[in-house]
């Protein structure tokens, strides 16, 4: 029984790798055209207090654009609120 499923497990990797290599190639050449038109100055999406931290985290969830959220990090899911460096920084 494993024989049988292992073709069509292949062509599923096969196919999901197709489609990140897609992917990928469209925001290169997103990037390529963003600085081309002078867009190389774009503010970063992470928070100030999370630039270069491991425990980023960065994904939004949520099934639609109204209910979705984004965790920043397992220790601070909404993100370090306060003004001084967060404690749990790690490079």
């Amino acid at each position: 029984m494993d024989a049988a499923r292992s073709p069509s497990r292949r062509i599923d990797y096969l196919l999901r790798k197709a489609d990140y290599v897609n992917w990928h190639r469209q925001q290169s050449d997103q990037q390529i055209l963003r600085s081309q038109q002078g867009f190389s100055e774009v503010t970063p999406s992470r928070p100030h207090a999370c630039q270069g931290c491991a425990n980023y985290h960065g994904i939004s969830y949520g099934y639609t654009r109204c209910n979705r959220a984004m965790l920043v990090c397992g220790f601070h899911p909404y993100g370090w609120q306060l003004e001084s460096d967060c404690p749990d920084w790690v490079k």
